[in-house]
């Protein structure tokens, strides 16, 4: 039987690579290569110090990868993928792997994280929709889906523009 307190959760390391990719393959099929947040990762590279795994019996199930970017002139982070096992999925891992990102977001200074994303999945972890068309991602992108978390009092503020690395 399965239980999250049996879940390693790891800082994410080059040889993890296999697994994430496996993992997103899994889980959002080749489709995701067609992605506004995927045009984001080609112009951006991740932050691996900011992104984690999850560990069950050796193997890994879920992860959350973070990348430094900006929205117009100010400095956020892009959430994704996160992606889980289909036979872990609902049993809290994937909210773990989001806490601790936000988390070690917020340890290392960042003040916001955005992402595209379900608002009925992500609010219950503090995020919130963003003003309608505030952030122009690089791609079509459903705007009520544009949703920020504040990692510090005024970190979304003057979240407006275009994506693009950081």
């Amino acid at each position: 039987m399965f239980h999250l307190d049996d879940v390693r959760f790891l800082p994410e390391q080059f040889d993890h690579h296999a697994a994430i990719e496996a993992i997103a393959a899994e889980a959002f099929g080749p489709g995701r290569f067609a992605r506004a947040a995927e045009r984001v990762r080609e112009m951006a590279a991740h932050a691996a110090a900011l992104s984690f795994v999850a560990e069950h019996e050796s193997a890994i199930i879920g992860s959350v990868r973070l990348t430094p970017i900006r929205v117009g002139a100010a400095p956020s982070l892009l959430l994704g993928p996160l992606a889980v096992r289909p036979d872990y999925k609902n049993r809290g891992v994937g909210k773990a792997l989001m806490r601790l990102a936000a988390e070690a977001a917020r340890e290392a200074g960042e003040g916001s994280i955005i992402l595209v994303g379900d608002p009925p999945y992500y609010q219950p972890l503090g995020y919130r929709p963003l003003p309608l068309n505030a952030v122009i991602m690089p791609g079509p992108v459903d705007p009520r889906r544009v949703l920020g978390l504040e990692l510090h009092p005024g970190g979304l503020d003057g979240l407006e523009g275009p994506v693009r690395a950081r």
